[in-house]
C-alpha cells in the first residue's frame, strides 16, 4: 500500500513539529517535506511532489497562504490543498476554496478529522472542520433559502466528503438522482464544483 505523501507548510516549527508526529503514527500518511512560507512552499513542493499540502494562510512577510494555493493548483491541478488555520471567519474560508483548497481545518480539528482530511483530499473530497460544516448546516435550515430542502440537505452532507454514491446510500437514493440534485444546486448557485457549492453558500450567508 502507497503512502500519501503530505507536505506541512506553517511558520510556526513547532506546530509543523506537532503535526508531523501526529500524522507519522498512520501508516498510510507520510510527511515527505516541511516549509515555512509560501515561497518555500512552492520550492518544496516541485522537490517533492506530495499528494496533499496542509497549508496555514497567514505566514508573516512575503506570500500568504492565498497566494500559494493558487500558485500551487496552477503548476499542479492535481494536487491537494487542505488549509490549515486558526482563521475561520466566512471572508478566509470563501477566499481559500476560491484559491483552490480542496479543504479547510481548524488547528484545534481533532486527530480524526485530519486524517479523514487528507485521505479524502487524494479521493477528491472537500472537507471542512466541524464547526465551519456546522454553521453552514444552519445557514442552510433558513426558510429563505433558494434550494429545496432536499438540496440543502445534500449540500449540506457534502461538507463531510462524501461521495455520490455514499451520498445516495445516505439520503436512500440513486446515484443517478444525486447526480441530478448536484446539478440543480450548481446551477442554482452560479457554481460548477462541490467546493465552490459550499464557499458561495457561506459567502451568501456573510452577506445577510
Amino acid at each position: 500500500m502507497n503512502s500519501i505523501s503530505v507536505l506541512l507548510v506553517d511558520d510556526h516549527t513547532v506546530v509543523r513539529s506537532g503535526l508531523k508526529a501526529l500524522l507519522g503514527t498512520q501508516a498510510d500518511i507520510a510527511v515527505v517535506g516541511e516549509a515555512a512560507s509560501g515561497e518555500e512552499a512552492l520550492e518544496a513542493a516541485q522537490e517533492h511532489m506530495p499528494a496533499v499540502v496542509l497549508m496555514d494562510l497567514a505566514m508573516g512577510a512575503g506570500m500568504d497562504g492565498i497566494e500559494a494555493i493558487k500558485q500551487l493548483r496552477q503548476r499542479n491541478p492535481k494536487q491537494a490543498v487542505i488549509v490549515f488555520t486558526t482563521y475561520d471567519s466566512d471572508a478566509d474560508i470563501v477566499r481559500a476554496v476560491d484559491a483552490g483548497a480542496m479543504g479547510y481545518l481548524l488547528k484545534d480539528a481533532a486527530p480524526e478529522e485530519i486524517f479523514a482530511a487528507v485521505r479524502g483530499a487524494v479521493q477528491g473530497k472537500s472537507v471542512m472542520s466541524a464547526p465551519v460544516a456546522s454553521r453552514l448546516f444552519q445557514q442552510l435550515r433558513n426558510p429563505d433559502e433558494i434550494l429545496t430542502p432536499r438540496e440543502a440537505e445534500l449540500l449540506s452532507l457534502l461538507t463531510e466528503g462524501l461521495s455520490n454514491r455514499d451520498l445516495g446510500k445516505r439520503l436512500f437514493i440513486s446515484e443517478a438522482t444525486v447526480k441530478t440534485h448536484l446539478a440543480h444546486i450548481y446551477a442554482k448557485l452560479g457554481v460548477e464544483t462541490r467546493a465552490a457549492a459550499i464557499a458561495t453558500a457561506i459567502r451568501r450567508e456573510g452577506m445577510r
